[in-house]
C-alpha cells in the first residue's frame, strides 16, 4: 500500500505518534501520581499539566523522525515535518499567553 520512502506516510505517522505519545504520557502521569511519586497538585486538568502532555506529544515525533532519519528516507521524514510543525504552530497559539508573558 505505501512505499517505505512516501511524503503520505510521514504525514500519517506525523499526525498519529504525537496522539499515541499524549495518550502514552497521560497515562504515565497518572500512575505516578497515583503511586505518590508526582505531586497531586500537578495532576487533573491544570494547565501546566496539559500543556507540558501536549508538548511531550508533539516532542514524541523526534522517534520516528530519527528512525527514518538513519535509514536516509528523505520523502517520509519531510512528510514528519508538516504536521508536526503545525501541532506546534497550534501549541504556540494556545499557549502565546503563556509564552509572550
Amino acid at each position: 500500500m505505501f512505499e517505505k520512502n512516501q511524503i503520505l506516510l510521514g504525514i500519517i505517522i506525523g499526525i498519529c505518534v504525537p496522539i499515541i505519545g499524549w495518550a502514552l504520557f497521560q497515562m504515565l502521569f497518572e500512575g505516578l501520581t497515583t503511586i505518590g511519586v508526582m505531586d497531586e497538585v500537578t495532576s487533573g486538568s491544570s494547565e501546566g499539566r496539559i500543556r507540558t502532555l501536549a508538548l511531550l506529544g508533539i516532542c514524541s515525533n523526534i522517534i520516528p523522525f530519527e528512525i527514518y532519519r538513519k535509514k536516509r528516507y528523505d520523502n517520509t521524514m519531510r512528510g514528519l515535518i508538516f504536521p508536526t510543525l503545525i501541532y506546534v504552530c497550534i501549541w504556540v497559539y494556545v499557549y502565546r499567553h503563556l509564552i509572550m508573558g
